[in-house]
């Protein structure tokens, strides 16, 4: 992704550790936003974030008078206010698929993650570790049809997926490569990305130290 001109400025207050946070802030780097990225401690959170947010949670990002508290909307709000490069396909159809994608990855991934980071019951971490490590490998063949995500453009869908894959060293999840080859490669892809190096938290960072 070549350099493009800063455009905006608005606050995001993120959690450096969190998916959630991390797949907003790979839609602020890829649309280059000019954005004072708060790096807040989910167990000592600011009273400037409950004065913004009524859930006091993360992330949440401030725009003006606008304030939005929920990962999806936030990047769809992201990529309608800053159109180029688009995230979401043009046609109705397509962007319809999209969601459905996000919604899919909410459902069948994105929660056995956070089973895996909050969970103190050891069978039941174990048992997410395994439907994750499952569903990843199930769904790599679709990457030797198309680079991204069902698609041949990196799209919103990517910004969702791609840090659930990050992390799965620090989840448990080893995904053997024998039998998810075409992930790995799509994997190599994103991670590659400027504005996925750009995204990534100090805290991030470390998840794939050796």
């Amino acid at each position: 992704m070549g350099v493009i001109a800063k455009r905006s400025s608005m606050t995001f207050f993120s959690d450096g550790e969190d998916h959630y946070s991390h797949r907003v802030r790979i839609v602020l780097a890829e649309k280059a936003v000019t954005v004072d990225i708060i790096d807040v401690d989910s167990f000592n959170k600011p009273d400037e974030l409950a004065d913004v947010n009524p859930y006091n949670e993360l992330p949440a990002l401030v725009d003006r008078d606008l304030v939005l508290y929920e990962p999806n909307v936030m990047m769809e709000y992201l990529d309608e206010r800053f159109p180029h490069p688009p995230l979401l396909p043009v046609y109705p159809v397509a962007r319809a698929e999209s969601r459905l994608y996000m919604y899919r990855i909410q459902r069948d991934w994105a929660k056995l993650v956070d089973l895996i980071l909050s969970s103190k019951d050891k069978a039941a971490v174990a048992q997410a570790q395994k439907e994750l490590r499952e569903g990843l490998v199930s769904v790599s063949p679709i990457f030797e049809e198309k680079p991204y995500f069902m698609s041949d453009d990196f799209t919103i869908v990517d910004c969702c997926l791609a840090p659930i894959l990050w992390r799965l060293p620090s989840l448990g999840v080893e995904i053997p490569k024998e039998q998810a080859r075409a992930l790995y490669k799509y994997m190599d892809l994103v991670f590659a990305r400027e504005s996925f190096q750009e995204s990534l938290s100090e805290a991030e960072q470390e998840m794939r130290l050796d």
